[in-house]
């Protein structure tokens, strides 16, 4: 079976200088969990939902215990207020981003002729979960883990 059996010709996709909030928009909207990157009719990336996640990294807090002091148990619930503040203020800056800062290059890429066994083969050393269908340097379809297990049972 061929990656032209099991691909999804219909690709969703946004541009490099779209904001974050954009893709996170088209990943909600549409169910999936990563989408090219594409720059006249060219792949320069991609994103998933996991590049998206990792922007939201924060130091681990120490599991240590302290008693607060009388002045302090006045003082956790401002500085507490203070840091949603600070947090709803950085999820904002994150959606304003350009995607190209997070995006993943280079790409890997099957050709709508290449088996199914090989595109898996692709995701599985290189642990991604879906790859562009690119055929003359344009992206003609999607191929994701799904598709692939889909076009097994149908075979079988």
């Amino acid at each position: 079976m061929k990656v032209k059996d099991v691909m999804t010709p219909k690709v969703i996709t946004c541009k490099p200088d779209d904001p974050i909030s954009t893709v996170t928009g088209l990943v909600r909207e549409y169910h999936i969990s990563g989408i090219p990157v594409v720059e006249e009719e060219k792949i320069v990336g991609i994103i998933t939902e996991k590049d998206i996640l990792e922007l939201l990294k924060t130091p681990e807090r120490s599991m240590e215990l302290w008693l607060p002091s009388p002045l302090e148990v006045i003082e956790i619930p401002i500085r507490e207020m203070v840091n949603w503040e600070e947090t709803w203020r950085s999820l904002k800056e994150i959606g304003e981003r350009p995607v190209r800062k997070i995006m993943k290059k280079p790409v890997y890429t099957a050709s709508p002729d290449d088996s199914i066994e090989k595109a898996a083969g692709l995701m599985i050393k290189h642990g991604i979960n879906r790859l562009p269908v690119v055929e003359k340097g344009r992206l003609v379809g999607i191929v994701a883990r799904e598709d692939i297990i889909r076009g097994l049972a149908a075979s079988a």
